[in-house]
C-alpha cells in the first residue's frame, strides 16, 4: 500500500516505463533543458517532503554514452558522473583531462581485480559490499596516495540477483572499515526494486533509511553515514519522499539508453 504520508499520484508515478521515451540531449539546450527539468522534480519531492532541494545532490549517470554527451554535460555544470562500469569510466576518465575539476563516481559492482582503476582516479564508489573489495581499495589507494569516499551497498529488496549486503549484515560490516583508513565512509545506497509498483519500491527506500538511522550512533570514529544514494531516473522522486541525499539519475538527463535500464545492470562478468 502506499504511504499514507505520501500517497502517489501522478508526482510520484514510477516512470521506468518511459524507456525509448526519455527526451534526448543532443545539444548543450536540450541538455540543460532536462536537467532544469530533473531540478524542479527534485525541489518539488523536497517540498512534499519538508526538505529544502539543497538537501538533494543529482548524480548524473553517464553510462553507455558517448564522450559528447559528458561534454555536454559538464558544459550545463555537471563536475560529477556516476558510471557503472569502471573500465568504461576509467576510458571516459582519460578521454576527458582537458575538462577541469570534472570528478567521476563508480556506482557499480566492482571486482577486486578492477580495484586498481577505481583507486587510480574515481572520487566516490558507492557499491561497497564486501572486505575483499575493501582491501583491494586500500591496498591500491596506499600506492596511489589517497583515500576515496565509499558507499556501502545494501540489498533492501532481498533480490538474488542485485549486489549488496543483507540488511542484518550492514552493521559488522562497519565496525570492520575501521581497518581501511584511505576509505571514507559516507553513507549507504540501495537500488530499489525494478517495479511499476510505488508500494513495492517505497518499502526498499525506508528501510534503508531506518537502517541508517539505527546505525549512525554506532559507526567508528571519523566515519559518516550521512548520506543515503537511493532512487534513479524511474523513481527518484519517491527516494527524495524517503530520505535520500543522494539521486543517481541518467536516461531522464542524457535521454533513452539503447536497450532498458536492467540490462545495464552489472554482472559477475562485468
Amino acid at each position: 500500500m502506499s504511504d499514507p504520508q505520501f500517497p502517489e499520484d501522478e508526482s510520484t508515478a514510477i516512470r521506468h516505463d518511459m524507456h525509448g521515451r526519455w527526451p534526448a540531449a543532443a545539444s548543450l539546450d536540450e541538455f540543460r533543458a532536462n536537467l532544469a527539468a530533473v531540478h524542479r522534480r527534485i525541489a518539488a519531492a523536497c517540498e512534499r517532503a519538508g526538505r529544502p532541494a539543497s538537501s538533494v545532490r543529482l548524480l548524473p549517470v553517464s553510462k553507455t554514452k558517448p564522450e559528447s554527451s559528458i561534454r555536454l554535460a559538464y558544459a550545463a555544470g555537471c563536475c560529477l558522473l556516476g558510471e557503472n562500469k569502471p573500465q568504461e569510466a576509467c576510458h571516459k576518465w582519460e578521454a576527458t583531462q582537458d575538462l577541469s575539476g570534472l570528478q567521476w563516481s563508480v556506482i557499480g559492482h566492482l571486482q577486486t581485480n578492477k580495484a586498481k582503476l577505481v583507486a587510480r582516479f574515481a572520487a566516490e564508489f558507492q557499491a561497497l559490499d564486501s572486505l575483499r573489495v575493501a582491501q583491494a581499495l586500500e591496498r591500491r589507494l596506499q600506492q596511489e596516495g589517497r583515500g576515496l569516499d565509499v558507499f556501502v551497498q545494501v540489498n533492501t529488496s532481498g533480490e538474488a540477483s542485485k549486489y549488496g549486503l543483507a540488511p542484518e549484515e550492514v552493521a559488522p560490516f562497519l565496525r570492520q572499515l575501521h581497518a581501511y583508513p584511505a576509505l571514507r565512509l559516507r553513507g549507504l545506497m540501495t537500488l530499489a526494486v525494478f517495479s511499476p509498483d510505488p508500494a513495492r519500491v517505497r518499502p526498499c527506500f525506508s528501510l534503508l533509511r531506518n537502517l541508517r538511522e539505527r546505525l549512525r550512533q554506532d559507526v567508528p570514529a571519523g566515519a559518516q553515514l550521512d548520506e543515503l544514494s537511493m532512487g534513479m531516473s524511474g523513481d527518484y522522486e519517491i527516494a527524495i519522499e524517503e530520505g535520500a541525499t543522494v539521486v543517481r539519475v541518467g536516461q531522464a538527463l542524457f535521454g533513452a539508453r539503447a536497450l532498458p535500464d536492467s540490462h545495464y545492470w552489472p554482472s559477475p562478468d562485468n
